[in-house]
Formats: structure tokens, C-alpha cells, sequence
């Protein structure tokens, strides 16, 4: 691996994609053959999927304050169906690390590598 500090961004600005949850057997000499290191481009995909994990729990919490009062008590707590959907939306989506594996592979990724002599 040529440098800790990569930049990663997905060429779909931002927007979650629709990726099958199941699990997939990957080949990796294809993931290696991206970047010629299976361990960076584990490295890269791991990142992404970082900021795609950062990015939903965002969301999910700021769509989960909407519903919280002062003064929720259990029956209010319980009841809550709008907010128990959305908690089950977000439960169904695809795992960062499987989004990112996809646009790994689909190369809707791009990454550079910092030099570890520039200013930070």
C-alpha cells in the first residue's frame, strides 16, 4: 500500500445505490486487479464504506429526531409506527461494505494517493 491517507469518493455524488443484499462471492484477483494489491483495494473499499455507514446513520437520526419529543413517554415510545418503518427501511438496505464493494467494482469510485511530504 503506497500511503494510510487515500481520499475516496463515489462517482454517484453521494446517492445510495440499490445493490442486492445477498451475500456474493467475490474473485479476488479482480479486486486486486484495480489497484495491483488485494490489501488496498480491501484498504479503498473499506473507506468508502466507512463514509457510505457515516452518510446513513446521518440520515437515519436526523429522520429519527423529527419524531422525539421532551416528554415521550412508553406508550408514545411504543406506538410510534412512522418511526418503526423507518427503522425498518434502514434495517433492509444493503450494508455499507457491500456498496462499496459494488462501486469498487463497477469503478464508480475514484481515489488519490496524499504524499506524506505536503502539509496536512
Amino acid at each position: 500500500m503506497k500511503n494510510n491517507k487515500n481520499l475516496i469518493s463515489s462517482a454517484n455524488s453521494g446517492k445510495l445505490t440499490t445493490t442486492s443484499a445477498s451475500l456474493i462471492t467475490r474473485d479476488m484477483s479482480e479486486i486486486a486487479k484495480k489497484t495491483g494489491n488485494v490489501y488496498e483495494s480491501v484498504f479503498i473499499i473499506a473507506q468508502r464504506a466507512k463514509q457510505i455507514a457515516v452518510k446513513t446513520k446521518e440520515e437515519l437520526t436526523n429522520k429519527l429526531n423529527d419524531f422525539s419529543s421532551p416528554i415521550d413517554n412508553l406508550e408514545e415510545i411504543f406506538e410510534n409506527r412512522e418511526q418503526i418503518e423507518i427503522s425498518k427501511f434502514y434495517e433492509r438496505m444493503p450494508k455499507a461494505t457491500l456498496v462499496a464493494t459494488e462501486e469498487f467494482i463497477e469503478d464508480k469510485l475514484t481515489w488519490k494517493y496524499i504524499d506524506e511530504n505536503q502539509g496536512e
